[in-house]
């Protein structure tokens, strides 16, 4: 299963390797991302795969939310399916 994850704060060090590392630990492949610095906000977006993964999406989805909170940085995690499902024109 493919996941899409967004991840929005305050620009500060350590962003993105606390989010790959931890998708590392797990065994979740990054299959495509981009992100970029607005105005001090840091905004990425990252599709994952989960298939060779050890953890299941709403793991991850409250792991990474409450890693995040604690640095002031939201994150947003839904499966590819429903993402490209709500963005249908």
């Amino acid at each position: 299963m493919n996941a899409i994850i967004t991840v929005v704060g305050g620009d500060q060090v350590g962003i993105i390797a606390r989010v790959s590392n931890y998708l590392a630990e797990h065994k979740v492949n990054i299959a495509d991302i981009t992100q970029t610095v607005l105005s001090g906000n840091f905004v990425m977006m990252m599709m994952v795969s989960l298939e060779q993964s050890d953890i299941t999406i709403d793991t991850l989805r409250t792991d990474l939310t409450e890693k995040m909170h604690n640095i002031g940085i939201e994150i947003n995690i839904m499966s590819e399916k429903v993402f490209s499902t709500m963005h249908r024109i």
